[in-house]
């Protein structure tokens, strides 16, 4: 791995640095100011606008406020947007309103990430009231020799937080009746509709003659556990991210599936065939801004493509591919269902059935939502995909 970007800055007349820590890709800031409690959130926000980064020194609670005050003169994410009825649930004008919203939040991001603490070489903050952050500090960023100091922008680090409270508190599956706990970095399954599908699909018959299925892209490893659960002996997970493998493992062992699921490192498919490969893309074809949303997005839908291109090769006779996806983005005007049926086509697929599913995550019903047409619209669906 590469050494970290180090981050000088001058303080008490002396020339300081330290390893620049961003999990999202950010760049570090080209200067770095020493702050504390006096400074105005006015001229804190302006010189975040300016690309300085702000070296807090205060209260770590104060600096959580000034973080919020610094917010609260930016412009919303979430503008109004003012639409003739004719470009209501438009894909063309719903994917500008899509764009123009992604650059708010990347310039939301970049201004607030100027806000830094430092972070000792254990994890701990010294400065007055901050929290313990070692034990979410060490899941997000793994164990490190003591003597290393970094900085990180607060906003990160309150992202780290959250992260590992949400792990140790974990998300409730309806299907397994039971907990999955999301790692920091892997796709958390919040969005319980796809799950609630895989559990209802009706099971290939190849299965009885060939008891394999494949669980493509794991993640927290909630599909490959909601296939065992439904009786298949044997399901091979894979991925290509470290944090997503190592939070399969994790889950599958402690739902008591490890003589069941088999988790291994692979871009796309294992060896071998299966009766049954499931696999549930990024759903929006477009880049992501940062490491930490290749969950969401999916460039060029390569991720998508590679799967069924790739999957008629790797079922046997009878067997099915299940691809589970939204249709936020034919809303959205990034791709159109004539386009992705030419993709099953072209990879000698054909369709044996699908099932679908309403969204019901809390911005499919908010109104004020400037994406609101496309979200409302917005199905899931599990197509059952066979070799022609």
């Amino acid at each position: 791995m590469d050494d970290p970007p180090v981050v000088r800055w001058s303080e008490d007349g002396e020339a300081r640095c330290a390893a620049w820590r961003s999990e999202r890709g950010a760049p570090p800031p080209r200067e770095v100011r020493v702050v504390d409690d006096r400074i105005p959130a006015d001229e804190a926000y302006g010189l975040a606008c300016q690309g300085i980064g702000l070296l807090w020194r205060g209260d770590f609670q104060n600096a959580r406020q000034m973080l919020k005050a610094m917010g609260a003169r930016l412009p919303s994410p979430r503008p109004s947007a003012i639409k003739s009825p004719q470009q209501v649930g438009d894909p063309r004008a719903e994917g500008e309103l899509f764009n123009r919203e992604r650059q708010l939040r990347a310039q939301r991001a970049r201004t607030l990430g100027m806000l830094l603490v430092p972070i000792d070489g254990d994890y701990t903050i010294a400065l007055r009231r901050a929290p313990d952050v070692r034990q979410a500090c060490i899941e997000a960023y793994g164990e490190r020799p003591e003597g290393d100091l970094s900085l990180v922008s607060l906003r990160e680090l309150l992202g780290v937080i959250g992260a590992h409270e949400w792990r140790r508190r974990g998300i409730e599956v309806a299907a397994l009746d039971a907990n999955v706990h999301p790692h920091y970095g892997v796709f958390a399954p919040i969005r319980s509709e796809y799950v609630d599908l895989v559990a209802e699909a009706p099971l290939p018959g190849a299965l009885d003659a060939f008891p394999i299925a494949f669980d493509i892209g794991t993640g927290t490893g909630v599909i490959a556990a909601v296939l065992a659960r439904r009786g298949i002996p044997r399901v091979v997970a894979t991925d290509i991210d470290a944090r997503a493998l190592a939070c399969a493992r994790e889950n599958i062992a402690s739902l008591g599936l490890a003589a069941q699921v088999d988790v291994t490192r692979a871009d796309l498919f294992p060896e071998g065939r299966a009766a049954l490969a499931v696999c549930n893309p990024p759903w929006v074809p477009a880049r992501p801004s940062s490491p930490l949303e290749h969950g969401i997005y999916d460039p060029e839908s390569r991720m998508l493509r590679g799967f069924l291109a790739a999957l008629a090769a790797h079922l046997v006779p009878g067997g099915e591919g299940w691809l589970i996806l939204s249709d936020l983005a034919e809303h959205l005007g990034l791709r159109s269902r004539g386009a992705l049926l030419a993709w099953f086509a072209e990879a000698g697929l054909e369709v044996r059935g699908r099932m679908e599913a309403r969204p019901r995550h809390p911005r499919a019903s908010d109104a004020s939502d400037r994406l609101h047409a496309a979200r409302k619209a917005e199905r899931t669906s599990l197509w059952r995909l066979a070799a022609r």
